[in-house]
């Protein structure tokens, strides 16, 4: 086994996460990362066996489980590698189960695997779809809330930082986030990619406040870096700085490394410059 037959992205954090309104849905509102991904490999063959690289992602038993919710088998050797750490708010869960039934032949719509897997976790990511940056996601449900503009060009530099936190599909001790979707929007529309910094930050602030952990270091490497806000996974280790195109310091990767963080990528969401 050579090259991936497929390739999953995964996501570093969320732009936004929490309640729409006290008693709504979980929703959030991805950061999309093509550095953090799962790579799949089959080879056909009578029975299943699942390998992977460091850690494990899925056992046999739960896989035919998953494909057989959507009509389908699969058989012989899998291969699979995360290039996310387990519990990080990366989606190496969701990102395994896509790469799973695309492995298997899978030609659903999108709508179609984000409830697959819904029945399988209690949870989801939106990373079936190819521009998840553009869902407001119930995350808890599976299903698209709003469809988003496009989002201008923002540099991104982050890594993980401390232990994994799985996510646990019942918890629902999120922040009211309502209030902060329409600025999204209006942000996103006029193409205001430090407003939408801003925002994200806001987010994030309101769930440490919440959930902790105590003393993160993210809200202070922003500032003292020069980002324009930040972004965290609400249920994971992913820690992410949002600038403005063409304004990460050389002394960021240096200085992340320095606060605790691992595993540090540098990439870019969004299209308008």
């Amino acid at each position: 086994m050579s090259a991936p037959q497929i390739r999953v992205a995964g996501h570093l954090g969320e732009f936004l996460q929490g309640r729409i309104g006290s008693g709504g849905p979980v929703a959030l509102i991805s950061v999309p990362c093509p550095a953090v991904a799962v790579a799949g490999w089959h080879r056909p063959g009578a029975g299943l066996s699942i390998h992977g690289s460091g850690q494990r992602l899925v056992t046999p038993e739960r896989a035919r489980r998953f494909v057989a919710r959507l009509g389908l088998g699969l058989s012989g050797r899998v291969r699979l590698s995360a290039a996310m750490p387990a519990g990080g708010g990366a989606g190496a869960s969701t990102a395994t189960l896509v790469a799973l039934a695309r492995l298997a032949g899978a030609d659903d719509p999108p709508e179609t695997i984000a409830r697959a897997c819904i029945d399988a976790e209690g949870a989801s990511d939106p990373l079936m779809f190819p521009e998840p940056e553009k869902l407001l996601w119930a995350s808890r449900e599976g299903r698209v809330l709003r469809r988003l503009p496009a989002l201008p060009r923002i540099d991104v530099i982050g890594g993980f930082l401390g232990p994994g936190r799985r996510t646990d599909a019942g918890d629902l001790n999120f922040p009211d986030i309502g209030d902060l979707v329409e600025g999204w929007i209006a942000a996103a529309r006029a193409g205001r990619a430090e407003a939408l910094a801003e925002i994200a930050a806001a987010s994030a602030r309101r769930t440490l406040a919440l959930r902790g952990p105590e003393g993160d270091p993210t809200d202070a490497l922003a500032r003292d870096l020069g980002a324009a806000g930040f972004v965290i996974g609400h249920t994971g280790s992913a820690r992410g700085l949002l600038f403005v195109p063409g304004r990460i310091p050389k002394a960021a990767a240096d200085a992340l490394r320095a606060a605790g963080l691992r595993g540090i990528v540098r990439f870019q969401v969004g299209a308008r410059v």
